[in-house]
């Protein structure tokens, strides 16, 4: 893992929509829905529970305007939130980052389980 951040593609964004002093927000580039949006600390750190308890201020803060944004853009009919942590739980990209994905009615045969999807056979219970 890069700890300098020096290859991090997250630590020179060029894209960022809005954000705040310790965190802001980009638009997926490899979405899942229209609308796919990731919240972003500043700071190079890869692990989410190495935030600071500032920096999960700033990113819970964003997630409430990321929604509030995409209110006025997108007519989701609800939201998967996510973080992955760590390779085996999907994490690709080492600096951390919240996936704000919008979910329509119909987008997938069926959504019960939500997150869970993770691993396909505990989705449904």
């Amino acid at each position: 893992m890069d700890s300098t951040g020096a290859n991090c593609p997250f630590c020179h964004p060029d894209n960022v929509l809005f954000g705040n002093e310790s965190a802001y927000v980009i638009a997926d580039a490899h979405p899942v829905n229209p609308g796919h949006l990731l919240i972003i600390p500043r700071r190079h750190v890869a692990d989410f529970f190495e935030t600071s308890p500032e920096e999960k201020r700033a990113l819970l803060s964003l997630l409430d305007e990321a929604k509030q944004y995409l209110e006025t853009k997108y007519t989701a009919d609800g939201y998967n939130m996510g973080v992955n942590v760590g390779e085996v739980a999907g994490q690709t990209v080492m600096h951390v980052h919240i996936h704000l994905i919008p979910r329509y009615r119909g987008d997938t045969p069926q959504p019960r389980g939500g997150v869970r999807g993770v691993i396909p056979a505990r989705q449904n219970y």
